[in-house]
């Protein structure tokens, strides 16, 4: 139930050992990736709970009704599509079928991202149709918009270093702001000197 025009989606893998983080895994193993992968969604909730929006939490493979995402603050729904690309067009779609006029997408292993830069977020998609989070690795960690553009979600190489000058391709005729470029956790090579992340590593010092 629609109780907000802004909506937050929020993309996320049901956290199964073996399932998530397998390029970080191949180099840390299945049990740290699996629970650095945990530690990213509880930093999600917390820098998503509090936000004065509606939730809707995207899983990957089945909808898990007691999770670390409460109900009483977040909607649940199935990913549904070939690629991502389709999955993430048909989550914007769905809302704005309900009636939101403004929506931001993000991943759930983004640990350097805060409560505030998605109120900035937001703020920014009041004066502009479209706003961009730039990944360190080529891609984007955020996408806002206040219409649907099913150009941004086909024709991209989806995990490529290619997706996010591809989806600036497209908006060039579209009022759109680009937010600080951030780094997401693909690779041990993203987490290896910060602090938070070192609990997960002892074993790579042995």
């Amino acid at each position: 139930m629609r109780t907000n025009p802004d909506l937050l989606l929020i993309f996320t893998r049901n956290p199964e050992l073996g399932k998530c983080k397998t390029r970080l895994a191949a180099k840390i193993g299945d049990k740290a990736a699996l629970d650095i992968y945990n530690f990213l969604l509880q930093h999600t909730v917390a820098i998503t709970r509090e936000l004065k929006v509606d939730k809707w939490v995207y899983y990957s493979e089945a909808i898990w009704e007691t999770d670390i995402w409460d109900n009483k603050h977040y909607g649940k729904e199935l990913q549904e599509g070939t690629d991502l690309g389709e999955r993430m067009m048909n989550a914007f779609q769905e809302g704005f079928n309900k009636g939101y006029e403004k929506i931001i997408i993000i991943g759930s292993d983004l640990y350097n991202l805060s409560q505030t830069d998605l109120e900035n977020a937001f703020n920014l998609l009041e004066k502009h149709e479209f706003v961009v989070g730039p990944a360190e690795d080529g891609g984007y960690y955020l996408l806002g918009m206040r219409s649907l553009k099913k150009e941004l979600f086909q024709n991209k190489n989806w995990g490529n270093d290619t997706v996010l000058k591809a989806t600036l391709n497209d908006l060039t005729e579209n009022d759109h702001v680009l937010l600080d470029t951030r780094n997401d956790v693909d690779h041990y090579e993203d987490i290896a000197t910060i602090a938070a992340f070192q609990p997960f590593l002892k074993h790579m010092r042995k």
